[in-house]
């Protein structure tokens, strides 16, 4: 199975080397070979909206945001990856710095530190950018926290909600 990281989509990817790469692989070594896509088909494609719920200071400020690194953004826990947020940039960049941190029980459901030009408040929105290949394959139900809803975002500026999770769902993925 190879796949995953390879961003297949991104202009100048080299696919002809990879087609030559995995013929090689599979008369050298005599086996089937999948190509998985994984996040090469929805990168760049969607964003994670979440809301700031409160703020508490314990020696930095700390956003909690109705969001999960541990439930919706894995990757930003247990890879080398810090996710882009909209109109932020890393602490003391800018002069409001905030510890964006998720609503589970877990001591490190921490998306990381980032700073803004205004303070936040509360109720304030929160843009995670690109998170659309993450939040639909690696989300859980981690400490009861709802998966995020998937919705369009059409050019005219309306929202669709095309789908939404809630309790029989997490009950259904149980039993």
């Amino acid at each position: 199975n190879f796949g995953g990281g390879h961003h297949i989509t991104k202009e100048g990817y080299d696919i002809e080397k990879l087609i030559t790469l995995i013929k090689r692989f599979r008369q050298q070594y005599d086996v089937e070979v999948y190509l998985e896509p994984g996040e090469a088909i929805g990168w760049e494609t969607g964003y994670l909206q979440a809301t700031v719920l409160d703020i508490i200071h314990n020696n930095i400020d700390i956003a909690i945001l109705d969001t999960s690194a541990e439930a919706h953004m894995p990757d930003t826990i247990i890879m080398p990856y810090r996710a882009e947020v909209r109109g932020a940039a890393k602490a003391a960049e800018k002069p409001h710095t905030y510890r964006l941190a998720g609503n589970t029980c877990l001591a490190g459901d921490v998306m990381g530190d980032y700073s803004f030009d205004e303070p936040l408040q509360i109720g304030d929105t929160v843009i995670f950018e690109d998170q659309m290949h993450y939040t639909m394959v690696k989300a859980t139900t981690f400490n009861g926290i709802g998966l995020p809803a998937i919705a369009i975002k059409h050019s005219n500026g309306n929202t669709e909600i095309v789908r939404e999770f809630g309790y029989e769902d997490f009950k259904g993925r149980l039993s």
